[in-house]
């Protein structure tokens, strides 16, 4: 039986305590240690048993606890020095100019389907949520005018054990969502505060909920009401759970329903960033809602939305994309595409990589990357993917100028860092690596750090991730059933003093959990070297559905069970932020072994690294960048293989050679202080490189000057010019249709021959037909560049042809310099583009002629 009619009890908490509840309902609370503190001074034990949420443990404590502490006059004045902190944090709201020329007022949603905030609100899954978590408490410490957007699900993500015999099972417990740190909307009257999306032509209500990060909020979309159906009502039940019917109920709801939602809290932002593809349907209903507050056609209101519109990509392989058939789609938007005045035609070529081809499926990614002026991979190689992967959608352009742009990742180090090491770091770096954590000269100030109190700090934490472990892995084998002798002998797992590696991920097949144990034997003697010895602890999920995956996890089970695994491996079940914060503070090494190109940034081991640990990865992803010889440890030098099972056998052995002949021995080289001198450089060495560059300030910052003001000052344009949406909409009609008269009639160069010296020109004249066009409506260029053995481009230049005079008719003369630079054989093309103040994504209209 459904009760519906339902009140909330509420802790009874003593005026002097009652900050806590302002503290404790802002995540601000999870990246400033002295705030996680006041409560985990209340119980200690119930914090841990609570996941660290605030609210769930004032509305566990005994009374007796608050009766206590309202009267601690050491507690209370702890609690004044932060509820004075986080008054001047929050207080501070004023937009941070970024040395902007030309300041104006404006603001970003941000649209993502996961956000890894903490581990008290379980709402991710992995990496993408942790980005958009770390993404968000950026823009609050940078004072960027952000709004986020997501789902509240009311089981979020599975939990993870495992049986016996080590096969990974899920469960999905239930958020409570009243000892959660969110909060309900509510109307005037104190009733929910409802909006709606249409789904099958059923109104499908859904409440919203607020989250406060620092100074930014997160706006939470959930079905689970009594006004909706049971099948509805299930729409924010799991995170990624279910069939594509499951999925594009819940893109619609994210997407549409996310737009709809801030509409309706009167938050009109300038700029949308989508974060992958799952909100990628936002991009109608922003076109929806333009044409009805300014009266536009679609063609009209397209325009004002697709220059202030972010795509950012994150996978690597097209597998990775969500994808719906047609028959799905023409079900879900038949309605739909009336009210906003296109044929479900329309829609569904907006979907396809390749328009004409009616048996490709629906792409969210084809649909964000056409609707978007701004579009971005999360690495330097993940760019290059990516432009190879997407090209077809710009046919008519080489894959090197694929408008595909990227920002490199980073973490927000407040949130990953441990409180020893952000003591030390308080100390010797002073305040600025906090907030200013892409200073240069803040972690050039590293070497100050004497080697003893670096390397004393990042002991304790390993031996605090060292009885951690221990700690879960009696939980895990009691919950198993193992034997209290085989119990005995695993929780003398690991030494808090032996070099410690660290591999903590998600179990994708292409990941390679288990490469390390390739050749047993090997890793073995590594191992249990008595003088040297070495331990690996290992963590992870793979999705519910992945079984090769959860083969790999059973495969590293079935090694530790065994002698000498047993004592030096150990696999810590239920990944989450919690574990994974545990093992980037307190390993030594941090190992990485994706396939390349497969990993499109990774951030798990920047969070080891600006905790101390040592990076040993493929140079793939991040690494690719970051490794610069001197700073950690490549496996292998970037080669890509066909033959899989060859590449697992080099890698490995790569691996191990790496571990046996530089890292083994530098770690246990120590001095007569006991100290690993050179492996402290190294670590410093990692520290000042890259935890100046691979941090989510430097990432918004990027996002801020690279995409959200460039999108906000078109923005601007069309919201202060409605007439300017209708303008660039018929000119785009013109353009299209008058492209194919335009001719190339005669070209020809000034040159004696066909050589020149370098640094000087060579001249190139064409006499060109343009038809009906305009020449103001055109960029004529010279694209050019140094040819390889095939006659094919392997440098690129661009240089503009300037207008003549007018020949007879419609044709027209044009002459450029071309000044290479280099020796060698060099060919070149001419370029025609359209052109129109107006138009700021040229690749937008996917039109240009080469001759």
């Amino acid at each position: 039986m459904k009760i519906e009619r339902t009140f909330n009890v509420e802790p009874s908490i003593p005026k002097e305590l009652k900050d806590l509840e302002i503290i404790g309902n802002n995540i601000w609370f999870s990246w400033h240690p002295d705030a996680i503190n006041l409560f985990h001074r209340l119980d200690p034990d119930l914090w841990e048993k609570v996941s660290h949420n605030p609210v769930a443990m004032l509305g566990s404590l005994d009374q007796s606890i608050f009766d206590e502490r309202k009267t601690d006059e050491g507690y209370l004045m702890q609690l004044e020095r932060v509820k004075n902190d986080f008054d001047r944090y929050t207080g501070f709201k004023t937009s941070y100019n970024f040395n902007i020329d030309e300041p104006i007022d404006f603001s970003i949603a941000y649209f993502s389907a996961e956000f890894g905030l903490s581990d008290c609100l379980p709402i991710y899954s992995g990496g993408l949520g942790i980005l958009s978590g770390d993404h968000l408490k950026s823009a609050s410490d940078l004072r960027v005018p952000l709004t986020g957007v997501g789902l509240l699900y009311q089981q979020g993500y599975f939990r993870q054990y495992l049986n016996a015999d080590g096969w990974q099972q899920e469960t999905y417990p239930e958020n409570d969502f009243s000892a959660l740190p969110v909060k309900l909307l509510r109307d005037e009257k104190g009733d929910p505060l409802y909006n709606m999306v249409k789904i099958l032509s059923r109104d499908v209500f859904f409440k919203i909920w607020k989250v406060e990060v620092g100074r930014i909020s997160l706006y939470l979309l959930d079905t689970n009401t009594h006004r909706n159906s049971a099948a509805d009502r299930e729409i924010t039940s799991q995170l990624y759970g279910g069939d594509s019917e499951m999925r594009i109920k819940q893109e619609i709801l994210l997407g549409i329903g996310g737009t709809r939602a801030l509409d309706m809290l009167d938050i009109h932002p300038s700029v949308y960033h989508m974060n992958e593809g799952h909100s990628a349907f936002a991009v109608l209903e922003r076109i929806n809602l333009a044409m009805k507050k300014f009266g536009l056609n679609f063609n009209e209101a397209k325009e004002m939305v697709i220059y202030s519109n972010v795509f950012t990509t994150h996978t690597p392989v097209p597998a990775g994309v969500d994808r719906f058939e047609t028959e799905l789609v023409v079900r879900y938007f038949q309605d739909y595409v009336q009210e906003i005045g296109i044929s479900i035609e329309d829609l569904l070529s907006y979907g396809r990589i390749n328009p004409s081809n009616k048996k490709e499926p629906f792409c969210m990614l084809a649909i964000a990357m056409k609707f978007s002026a701004f579009r971005n991979a999360v690495s330097k190689l993940h760019t290059q993917i990516s432009k190879n992967m997407w090209a077809e959608i710009w046919p008519r352009f080489p894959r090197e100028d694929t408008p595909i742009d990227g920002v490199t990742n980073g973490i927000h180090i407040p949130s990953w860092i441990s409180t020893d090491m952000g003591s030390l770091y308080d100390r010797y770096l002073g305040r600025r690596w906090m907030e200013d954590p892409d200073n240069e000269r803040v972690w050039d100030r590293i070497n100050s750090i004497p080697d003893s109190e670096i390397w004393r700090t990042h002991e304790r934490r390993r031996e605090r991730l060292v009885g951690f472990a221990r700690r879960r892995l009696l939980q895990q084998l009691k919950k198993r059933g193992a034997s209290n002798s085989y119990i005995e002998k695993s929780v003398e797992a690991l030494n808090p003093e032996a070099l410690t590696i660290g591999f903590a991920r998600r179990f994708a097949t292409y990941k390679r959990g288990n490469l390390i144990f390739k050749d047993p034997e090997r890793i073995a003697r590594i191992l249990q070297n008595h003088d040297r010895p070495v331990q690996i602890i290992f963590s992870g999920k793979a999705h519910p559905r992945d079984n090769e995956g959860k083969k790999i996890i059973k495969d590293i089970i079935h090694f530790l069970k065994e002698e000498p695994f047993r004592s030096h491996v150990v696999f810590i079940e239920d990944y989450d932020i919690n574990v994974a914060r545990y093992m980037v503070q307190g390993v030594d090494l941090w190992l990485n072994t994706p396939r390349r190109p497969e990993e499109a940034c990774g951030t798990s081991g920047m969070k080891a690294t600006a905790n101390g640990a040592i990076n040993m990865s493929i140079l793939d992803g991040w690494w690719d960048e970051a490794y610069n010889f001197d700073n950690g440890w490549a496996i292998g030098k970037g080669e890509e293989y066909t033959d899989l099972e060859l590449q697992d056998e080099v890698e490995s052995r790569a691996i191990y050679t790496l571990l046996e002949e530089e890292v083994v021995p530098l770690f246990y080289r120590k001095g007569a202080d006991n100290i690993p001198k050179d492996w402290v450089k190294l670590m410093k060495k990692s520290l000042i490189s890259l935890c100046k560059y691979f941090n989510t300030h430097r990432m918004v910052e990027d996002y801020l000057l690279k995409y959200y003001y460039p999108a906000a000052k078109h923005y601007d344009v069309f919201l202060k010019n409605p007439e300017a949406n209708k303008e660039i909409a018929d000119w785009k009609d013109f353009i299209k249709g008058g492209w194919n008269s335009i001719r190339l009639q005669k070209m020809n160069t000034s040159q004696n021959g066909n050589s020149i010296e370098i640094n000087n020109p060579y001249t190139v004249e064409a006499r060109i037909d343009l038809g009906d066009i305009k020449p103001e409506d055109l960029q004529v260029d010279i694209y050019y560049g140094k040819l390889n053995h095939r006659a094919e481009l392997i440098t690129r230049d661009v240089c503009p042809m300037e207008l003549q005079k007018k020949m007879e008719g419609s044709i027209y003369s044009y002459k450029g310099l071309v000044c290479p630079k280099k020796t060698g054989k060099f060919g070149y093309l001419i370029r025609i583009l359209p052109k129109h103040p107006l138009l700021f994504d040229i690749y937008s209209l996917n039109l240009v002629h080469w001759f």
